[in-house]
């Protein structure tokens, strides 16, 4: 189990409460994590009184960033960057007159253990000492999460949530008492700020048990408290190809794309790719599960009886729109915003590519051109719809070709990774200098062309680009 040697700036707190003569404790989720023997860089200490001060002094001490979480009821944070991470230290005053109280105010009985600070040796472990007032040990044992009380979720309504954070993060059971307090107080998290839902959300999708935790909030109409938009797919029936009305085949692809990540688990450049921080710690990863499950939304809308068969023509275009409003609900960044509504936008691509025995040169050419940076997310997505669509018109052969198609995709963005850039053989300026054509919308559709000429190998010089751009321009 760790030991304070490890956390240098813990004995920076040691030593400043010792020369103040505080008595300080770590409490919370680094303890729940030291008892699973699991090393953690967010670290809690509660106080009698005088947090903030003390967080000032601590920030100042250690040359970190001081942030004012809540004046009133003395919250504040002191965020260190290191080389290899960033280390979070809240510092917060009882909620109760003593420690005994303010531990009966915590969550859930797990992240309930108290450690006092001033005593403890840099060798000793931190949990040598611990306390334990709500047997939170047995509930770790027993992989269960369990409320404090009755009242926790209505101290704060976010913790409905990170009910299912925590089970998705540690792979834990709730127990029935809490789930059905939980069921009650669900429509308390609408009073919850969307920024704080937003961090706990993706705790859940960036998990590798999202898709089973998305079912389980689901069950208990938690989901839609999250993104009220997803319930206009309820009860929405499909064609002859979907074994699943659009709900449970949106959850269902979540639970597919978790398989995918699975199998290119030793893939070391989509990991990267998957990895990568959109914002804060929000990663691509997270959001292309965000976009499995919304990647359908625009079919309630566009649902039509054509013929005997069941027709949702621009459902994507649909469902770029309402995704757009689900990224403001959410708060996403401008960037993470970008990338929802792009992926939803282009799901249906890949289909269209494999329902040619070998597409064409030029149409991989736009697939790639039109999905930029988010080719390969798409294609990962597009192998998780498809094994998420098993209807009797469904076939092995078309699903094993679909696939086949995706994989290529996928290859074909990482290589393209390491050529050299695409240069176009001509820009604006020649158009200007060399064809004397006036600059207008029509630029924009002759070097269109000429780059995707150039692109299939229809012509490699400049004078060929040219003679193409004239012919392009009329």
């Amino acid at each position: 189990m760790p030991n304070l040697a490890l956390y240098p700036l813990v004995l920076t707190i040691q030593k400043i409460a010792r020369q103040k003569k505080i008595d300080i404790f770590l409490v919370g989720g680094f303890l729940r994590d030291a008892v699973l023997n699991k090393n953690g860089h967010d670290f809690d200490f509660a106080m009698e009184r005088g947090a903030i001060a003390f967080a000032r002094h601590f920030a100042k001490n250690i040359k970190g960033a001081f942030v004012l979480l809540d004046k009133e009821h003395g919250c504040a944070r002191v965020v260190k960057k290191t080389a290899s991470a960033s280390e979070t230290y809240d510092f917060a005053d009882f909620r109760a007159p003593k420690l005994k109280g303010d531990l009966s105010h915590r969550d859930f009985t797990i992240n309930a253990f108290a450690a006092k600070i001033n005593d403890l040796t840099p060798d000793a472990e931190i949990t040598e000492n611990l306390i334990d007032l709500c047997d939170g040990r047995k509930d770790l044992k027993a992989r269960r999460l369990r409320m404090v009380r009755a009242s926790t979720f209505k101290e704060d309504p976010l913790r409905v949530l990170r009910g299912y954070s925590l089970r998705a993060q540690l792979d834990f059971t709730i127990e029935p008492k809490t789930l059905i307090q939980i069921k009650k107080d669900k429509d308390l998290l609408r009073n919850v700020a969307r920024e704080r839902i937003l961090d706990e959300f993706f705790k859940i999708l960036q998990s590798p048990r999202a898709a089973e935790n998305l079912r389980a909030m689901d069950k208990i109409a938690l989901l839609e408290e999250v993104i009220p938009q997803i319930t206009i797919m309820y009860r929405v029936k499909q064609g002859g190809y979907h074994h699943l009305d659009v709900w449970p085949h949106s959850l269902e692809t979540v639970a597919q794309l978790e398989d995918v990540f699975i199998e290119y688990a030793q893939e070391t450049e989509v990991n990267e790719y998957l990895d990568e921080a959109l914002a804060g710690t929000r990663t691509r990863r997270g959001l292309l599960k965000l976009a499995a499950l919304l990647h359908d939304i625009g079919k309630p809308q566009t649902r039509k009886k054509e013929q005997n068969r069941m027709s949702f023509h621009s459902h994507e275009h649909v469902g770029k729109g309402i995704s757009r409003s689900v990224a403001k609900l959410l708060m996403l960044s401008s960037r993470e915003r970008m990338m929802l509504e792009d992926v939803v936008l282009w799901h249906l691509r890949p289909g269209y590519l494999s329902n040619f025995k070998n597409a064409s040169d030029r149409a991989v050419f736009r697939y790639f051109r039109d999905t930029k940076e988010e080719a390969a997310a798409v294609a990962l997505l597009s192998i998780a719809d498809q094994r998420s669509t098993r209807g009797p018109l469904s076939s092995k052969t078309d699903e094993a070709h679909h696939i086949k198609v995706c994989r290529k995709l996928v290859a074909q963005f990482f290589a393209a990774k390491k050529e050299k850039p695409f240069v176009s053989l001509i820009n604006g300026n020649d158009l200007i200098r060399k064809l004397k054509i006036k600059p207008g919308p029509i630029f924009g559709k002759i070097l269109q062309g000429v780059e995707e000429a150039q692109a299939t190998g229809k012509i490699t010089t400049k004078d060929e680009a040219l003679a193409l751009a004239k012919k392009l321009a009329g």
